[in-house]
């Protein structure tokens, strides 16, 4: 496809954690369409793989990368394969996680490091050694995926939703921490009709307690990601898009 000037990014390389499926997938095939070489780090290779060929078919450059987004050794070892192969990233997006909804007393010790480790204490290392080394080159854009549990917490939810707010607040310290050259932003989606939704219930994948009254179609998520990898969103860091079918 011919890409709109507002969201061109040829010649641009980015990584997406978490890429190999859901809106992680959705976010890699836009990149991809839009002139990005791509690289998809999840923890299944051939999950990885299969989105890796998705965009060579569009005459980008990929790689497939198996990580756990939660642990530190993984993403210090992403980040060295990454730019000993493209040199650079222009644009990362933290987009693993996981949300389990379970009653707070029955957390335990393990399922919690667990929620924190792939929200907030993964993204938080590798979104660091990134921002390091864009503001140290010719700059670069983050985004870092959060949830409205961030901003409106659920029962049952507590861990995850404190993982999210924590990476919230990442971003609005990382935006001054490493601005001018490198911008920083939340995308911070509702619920989304991805595979996950399989397991709801189908008034759930119909009806949703929000504005809008419905779960997001995943192509909806799109336009936000590809307004903040883009040069169209020059003048926006340090922010929260919600793209959660309002309040």
């Amino acid at each position: 496809m011919t890409p709109d000037p507002l969201f061109d990014l040829t010649g641009k390389i980015a990584l997406i954690t978490g890429g190999s499926r859901g809106l992680g997938l959705r976010m890699v095939r836009a990149f991809a369409e839009r002139g990005a070489d791509v690289i998809i780090a999840s923890r299944k290779i051939d999950a990885c793989e299969a989105a890796a060929e998705e965009v060579r078919a569009l005459g980008r450059r990929a790689l497939a990368v198996a990580v756990h987004a939660g642990r530190w050794a993984d993403m210090d070892r992403l980040v060295e394969v990454v730019y000993a192969e493209f040199g650079r990233i222009d644009i990362l997006v933290n987009n693993a996680g996981m949300s389990p909804s379970v009653p707070s007393h029955d957390v335990t010790e393990s399922l919690f490091d667990s929620i924190m480790n792939l929200n907030f204490k993964g993204p938080f290392h590798l979104a660091s050694q990134v921002a390091r080394r864009m503001a140290e080159g010719d700059g670069g854009v983050i985004i870092n995926i959060s949830s409205s549990g961030a901003l409106m917490p659920l029962p049952g939810a507590v861990t995850y939703s404190g993982a999210k707010a924590a990476l919230n607040a990442m971003t609005v310290s990382f935006a001054r921490e490493y601005g001018p050259k490198v911008r920083v932003n939340t995308l911070s989606p509702g619920p989304f009709l991805t595979d996950i939704a399989e397991a709801w219930t189908q008034e759930a994948r119909e009806k949703s307690n929000n504005a809008l009254g419905r779960p997001g179609r995943p192509e909806e998520i799109v336009t936000a990601a590809l307004f903040l990898a883009s040069p169209a969103s020059s003048f926006t860091t340090g922010g929260v898009i919600r793209v959660d079918g309002g309040p």
